[in-house]
Formats: C-alpha cells, structure tokens, sequence
C-alpha cells in the first residue's frame, strides 16, 4: 500500500478518528492541516502517494508556513496534524518509515489563561439577572466548572440535589461535579420558571424547546459579556475563572483537576502561574465566588 494516494491515506485516518471517538471539530481540524500539507506537496514536488513523502519535503512545508507568516503556535498545531497522521499509517503498516519522526516543532510561550476578574463576574451577573437561562449557564461555568459542551449535553436526569452527573463524552470520562447554593439556586429558578417546554431532555433548551447548542450559548453568552462591558474574554474564561479561584483559596490541585475532568493534574498545574499565592489549605471543599 506504499503507493497509496495521500488524499485516501486521509481517508483512513478520519475513520480511524471517528471510530476512536475524536469530535468532529478535532477531526475537521486534522483534515484542513492535512489538506493544506497535500496541496502544498502536490504543488512544490509532484508528490501524490504517501511512499514519496520524506523528511525534507515536510521541513519544506514547515518553513512555507513560517514564510506565509504563520504563528510558531500555529505552526505546532499542524506539525501535531502531521505527525499523528504519518504515525498512524506506519502503526497501520502503510508505510515502512514515518518522514515525520524527527521534525522539530517550533518553540514558542504557551499563553496563560484568561480570568475574569471580580467586578468583571458581578457585572456580567447584572447583566443578565433578568435571564434565568443565561444565569443559569453563566453560574455553572463559573461555579462548577464546566465546559461549553458539557453545559450544551447535560440531561434532566443528571441533576441531582447537590451535584450534576457529566456523562463520559469523546475523550471524557464521566465525573460528579458538585453544585454550589449559587449554581443551585440560579439552575432550579431557571427550570422552575425559564425553561421552555418541549420534547428536549436537555437542561438547556431554545424558545422552541429544542436542545441550545454549543454555538447558540457562545452566542448568548457573547451578548452578555458586550452588555457588561467585558473585553477580551471568551466562554471558557468563565471556567478558567473557578478554576484560579479554587485553588487560589487552597483546594488541593488534585481535587481541583478531578472536579474539571482534566485528564492530567500537569493540565491543572498551569494554572498556578496566574496565583500568587501557591499554599494549600487543608480543606477540600470548592469556594464560592
């Protein structure tokens, strides 16, 4: 299969990511990183199968990106592409050799994450306090943590008295994330008296009653962060908020990193550069912000 098509050799590869569990944004990413490294060597060296493609023509493709003035972060993200997709096929027994064992990513400084700060969380909740929806999803990022997605695929059924139950999801084990007297007062007036009916189990659902999608809270959330003024901070901040703030009261990292349903506690760890204070509390029990 050495004289397999690069575009084919693709093909293979994106099965093998849905059949691992890989979300389509993961893998819509590979195949734009993919697809410019074909055209690219299709262009500048007639190379169409995976058997001519060596060492030199991929550092040929990397210095291209850094002409075309492509960040050094940018750059590592694709090289990333490159590499899982060769080392697939050598895994696969496609090719004898992977051309791209030995590239170098570039370096580069990781950015810390962005946090809001204090009258930055208390004008966003004015903003929306006549919003029992957008309360509802605002409080639970920023008190427990949780991800866009997982805010977009929580059930009924997963919220119990003091705790949600995040179900496993892609890459994601299943965790119990517990709920604070904000998070719980502002999710039961949302689905006492804000949430639409429908068919939907989900907890969050649009005026019709159909499930909120990952895009439609960004969008909701976006509006909100104009509404109080807030620049330069994105959805996730908010996460990265409970995140800084726990641990900058002295919940231990591992509790932290295990409420978050972050797979390495390393992950957790950069989090600590935003603290000035790095002391643990003997405590274990998550703050309210």
């Amino acid at each position: 299969m050495a004289d397999l098509s690069i575009e084919n050799a693709l093909s293979l590869f994106t099965s093998a990511l849905t059949k691992n569990g890989k979300s389509i944004n993961t893998i819509v990413a590979y195949k734009g990183d993919l697809n410019q490294l074909i055209v690219f060597l299709q262009k500048q060296f007639q190379i169409s199968t995976v058997d001519l493609v060596n060492e030199d023509s991929i550092e040929a493709f990397k210095k291209n990106l850094t002409q075309n003035e492509y960040t050094a972060k940018s750059i590592s993200r694709k090289l990333n592409s490159v590499k899982n997709f060769f080392s697939f096929l050598k895994n696969e027994s496609i090719i004898t050799i992977d051309p791209s064992l030995e590239i170098k990513h570039p370096k580069y400084e990781n950015d810390l994450p962005k946090i809001l700060k204090p009258i930055e969380y208390r004008s966003l909740r004015d903003a929306c306090r006549n919003d029992s929806r957008a309360t509802a999803i605002v409080e639970l990022m920023l008190q427990s943590g949780l991800r866009i997605k997982e805010i977009e695929s929580l059930k009924l059924d997963d919220v119990k008295d003091n705790e949600l139950l995040i179900e496993s999801y892609e890459s994601h084990s299943s965790r119990v994330v517990p709920l604070n007297n904000s998070a719980k007062t502002a999710l039961k007036k949302y689905l006492d008296d804000g949430r639409y009916p429908g068919k939907a189990k989900n907890v969050f659902v649009t005026k019709t009653g159909r499930s909120l999608l990952a895009r439609n809270i960004r969008s909701l959330l976006n509006r909100y962060f104009i509404k109080a003024d807030i620049k330069d901070i994105k959805v996730n901040d908010l996460r990265n908020t409970f995140i800084v703030f726990q641990l900058k009261s002295g919940v231990p990292i591992d509790i932290v990193s295990q409420v978050v349903g972050h797979k390495r506690i390393s992950t957790t760890e950069k989090y600590l550069e935003l603290i000035d204070s790095k002391e643990e509390s003997k405590g274990i029990k998550l703050k309210e912000l």
